[in-house]
């Protein structure tokens, strides 16, 4: 790693007390976490691919879930693209669950369903970037990889006093340096699960535990007093407030229900009508409704009534969300190949694969 006023250089010597209190400290505070029971690169691969942008308690289910449905590669890769996102419910961002099919899928038929033992090999399957190639090249092979993602960003900052913005493209350059230096030829798998579990557990985003921390003589940022005065690691969102609808129409006894397509927010996933609307109030949404729903499907509707008002956020929107249940009145079914419509059972609605609002609308009218 160059020289520079941020951070002096990682002597021999400070490499070496740096990595041997790291791995004490991970041999008495690691967490008995199910993706650490061996170092099988699928299920290293998978847990690394739920826990981006999410918590682990919230993964440790799914994980547990996905694998008994899909307890190896080819299992994976055999199995329709529905299910998978079905088992994927509720976790969100699902181009991770699409990428992993897509990934297993390549597998499969390029590599007898194994995992390629090199960094930029693994870069080549869809849906891995570089930090997740590197999580697996090292925790699975013990090849020494280097990895930062959002836990080893933080550490690392401080670690070596970076008072640039981690977040440009020359902060992270900087900071794949300090990974690159840091990690050991031999031993990365335990040296990167430590890095990544100090920054989850003690170097924390907001009061971080210095007194706790087995680096905190190694840490420039704790030895100058920086700690709480560097750049954030993270880039503040600024959220966009939306308002939408979602429509349950009725015909008899069954509902009207879309595949989101290609570009949609939640592609491949089955869902209600649902659009953007103006109208400000159920009272004076209902010619808005009509219009959008005959719009997005062809059917025609009337009676629109109220059902719930849901709000929830995805990425950068804050979405207040009324739903209504409405009776068919004419119009002609539209489907396409990408985004196809049907009438179903509403006790069907159990078998697919919908999002977290789309789930509690079912709940309601179940």
């Amino acid at each position: 790693m160059p020289v520079t006023e941020d951070a002096p250089p990682f002597t021999p010597a400070r490499l070496r007390t740096l990595r041997r209190r790291l791995l004490d400290w991970f041999a008495e505070h690691a967490r008995d976490l199910p993706w650490r029971q061996n170092r099988d690169p699928y299920r290293v691969w998978l847990s690394e691919v739920m826990l981006q942008q999410t918590q682990v308690e919230t993964v440790k289910p799914y994980f547990a879930r996905f694998l008994e449905a899909f307890p190896t590669v080819v299992d994976l890769a055999a199995a329709p693209e529905q299910e998978v996102l079905r088992l994927w419910e509720g976790l969100g961002y699902y181009r991770r669950a699409r990428g992993l099919h897509a990934a297993a899928k390549v597998l499969a038929a390029e590599h007898e369903s194994r995992f390629p033992r090199d960094v930029a090999a693994l870069q080549k399957l869809p849906g891995v970037g570089r930090y997740t190639a590197g999580a697996i090249a090292s925790i699975a092979f013990d090849l020494p990889a280097p990895i930062l993602e959002a836990n080893t960003i933080r550490l690392f900052t401080r670690l070596a006093a970076y008072r640039g913005d981690p977040t440009s493209t020359a902060g992270q350059k900087y900071l794949w340096g300090v990974a690159e230096e840091l990690v050991p030829q031999q031993g990365a798998s335990r040296f990167n699960q430590a890095l990544m579990e100090l920054g989850a557990l003690v170097c924390t985003p907001k009061a971080p535990n210095c007194q706790a921390c087995p680096l905190a003589r190694q840490c420039e940022a704790n030895r100058q007093g920086l700690v709480e005065l560097l750049q954030p690691t993270t880039k503040k969102l600024k959220f966009i407030d939306v308002s939408e609808a979602a429509v349950v129409v009725f015909k008899g006894g069954e509902v009207l229900v879309r595949q989101c397509g290609p570009g949609e927010r939640w592609s491949g996933l089955w869902d209600f009508p649902r659009f953007a609307v103006e109208s400000e109030g159920p009272l004076f949404a209902q010619d808005e409704l009509a219009k959008k729903v005959a719009e997005q499907t062809g059917v025609q509707v009337r009676g629109a009534s109220h059902l719930k008002t849901l709000k929830h956020g995805v990425t950068r929107h804050r979405i207040t969300l009324d739903c209504y249940t409405a009776q068919r009145s004419g119009g002609r079914l539209r489907s396409t190949a990408d985004s196809p419509t049907r009438w179903i059972d509403p006790a069907e609605l159990s078998e697919l694969p919908l999002s977290v609002t789309g789930r509690k609308i079912a709940k309601l009218i179940a």
